[in-house]
């Protein structure tokens, strides 16, 4: 998970040592750090793991996770790749700057107002007739990425490969990752998971919607080759006993979209090819997002993929509980049927002692992994183990955390509220000033 405490520039601060330190101290037996960029570029309060400067941070924490756990916490970090994604226009400033006026925009104007002057139109006349133009016009003469960029803001795809930076990932991207992989290794990391899943590049190579023509798209050979690529340049790396997992979609949940049996056909690709773990997820795409307010990005969780990546408890009459776990049994099915003991982890809604142990009894994963519940209660894992079950502050499913990550607020759980005494010198606020930034303490009753 994402909880916005890095620096701009995407250094370890304070906040980020207490957020995963605190979540150590429940002694869970993998802890993952949040999505952290392989590239050196701005990208806000994300880490990032793009620069050997960023190592002094990931060292720092990776000891601060050793401490609290007392040792009993493997330490993964899941590194990503991502394309430009801007804020929502302006029509104003859409049609002033950012819209390009190419020879078939101006054809198009000719063919509707049905007058062959519009083809010779100068830059700024086009412009100016645009910016008063009604619906009915905009929806005729732009096409529908330049309606998709005025209505929900630009987005590139890795198909998009008239563009020279976007056709040269497979290219750029091997090499970036498995940097990335060694400043993990050489920060004291167990283990990199290699981002495949979601709204980002790699998921989108894999996805059906893929249609580059230059080997890494259509077919499901090609869609694959380059997170091949990017797991073997990262195995080659960091040599053949450091852990190397995948996290990836079990089911896009879009139109058109990878479904249940591609992420089988993958499945069986990444255990051959070496991955030791393989974390499925769902959902969580673009495609489907809501339509995002003036200046504010689109965000991927808003649309029926995103219901199904972070369900609620209002999804429907389901809830949130384990609806992934199918999409792992199929994948952990296909990988040992293939001769793989490859690992296979599921997650969603996942919050109770006895639904966790029932998937292991069953044989549908390997590991369980459970974010918003641990969001809830970083010590519920201990709880457990140590008969405390009664005690352990199970997560709502309200999604009160993911709606902070939308507005890249600092991520906290509405239950450490619960006795809040905002003058208690003792708790560190949010920045709003409002919520506590850390989850409560827990001792156990004979501590007390």
């Amino acid at each position: 998970m994402v909880p916005w405490r890095a620096t701009e520039d995407g250094l370890v601060t304070q906040d980020v040592l207490d957020w995963y330190g605190r979540f150590a101290e429940g002694q869970p037996g993998v802890l993952v750090v949040e999505a952290t960029g392989i590239r050196d570029i701005p990208s806000g309060p994300l880490l990032r793991i793009g620069d050997d400067r960023f190592l002094p941070g990931l060292r720092e924490l990776v000891e601060v996770v050793r401490a609290r756990s007392q040792g009993r916490t493997r330490l993964f970090i899941q590194i990503i790749d991502f394309l430009t994604v801007r804020r929502r226009p302006r029509p104003e400033a859409f049609f002033g700057r950012y819209l390009e006026v190419t020879d078939a925009l101006r054809v198009q104007l000719a063919l509707w107002l049905d007058d062959t002057r519009w083809r010779t139109a100068s830059e700024a006349a086009v412009r100016e007739f645009l910016a008063a133009a009604d619906r009915a016009t905009l929806e005729t003469v732009l096409n529908d990425r330049e309606l998709e960029a005025l209505d929900y803001g630009y987005r590139e795809r890795v198909w998009d490969t008239h563009l020279l930076h976007i056709r040269e990932l497979p290219r750029v991207l091997p090499g970036l990752f498995a940097d990335a992989a060694r400043r993990a290794q050489a920060a004291g990391f167990d283990g990199v998971e290699l981002h495949y899943a979601h709204a980002y590049t790699m998921a989108s190579f894999l996805s059906r919607l893929n249609t580059r023509t230059d080997g890494y798209g259509g077919p499901l050979e090609h869609r694959v080759r380059l997170p091949l690529e990017v797991l073997a340049a990262v195995r080659a790396r960091v040599g053949p006993g450091y852990v190397v997992g995948i996290r990836y979609l079990g089911d896009e949940v879009i139109a058109g979209g990878s479904r249940v049996e591609d992420a089988v056909w993958f499945g069986t690709r990444f255990a051959a090819g070496g991955a030791d773990y393989l974390s499925v997820s769902k959902g969580g795409r673009f495609e489907d997002a809501k339509q995002p307010k003036l200046g504010e990005a689109v965000y991927p969780y808003t649309g029926e993929s995103g219901a199904e990546c972070m369900p609620t408890v209002l999804s429907d009459a389901r809830g949130p509980f384990g609806r992934n776990v199918p999409l792992a049994a199929a994948i952990r099915r296909a990988v040992r049927e293939a001769g793989h003991a490859t690992l296979v982890v599921t997650s969603g809604g996942i919050s109770t002692f006895e639904q966790a142990e029932g998937i292991l009894e069953r044989g549908e994963a390997d590991c369980v992994a459970a974010a918003r519940q641990t969001l809830a209660d970083p010590d519920w894992f201990r709880k457990i183990r140590l008969g405390h079950g009664a005690l352990v502050r199970r997560c709502e499913f309200t999604n009160y955390c993911e709606g902070l990550d939308q507005r890249h607020k600092q991520v906290t759980c509405k239950l450490w509220d619960r006795a809040l005494d905002p003058g208690d010198p003792a708790v560190r606020l949010a920045s709003d000033g409002k919520r506590r930034l850390t989850p409560p303490s827990w001792t156990t009753p004979d501590e007390r």
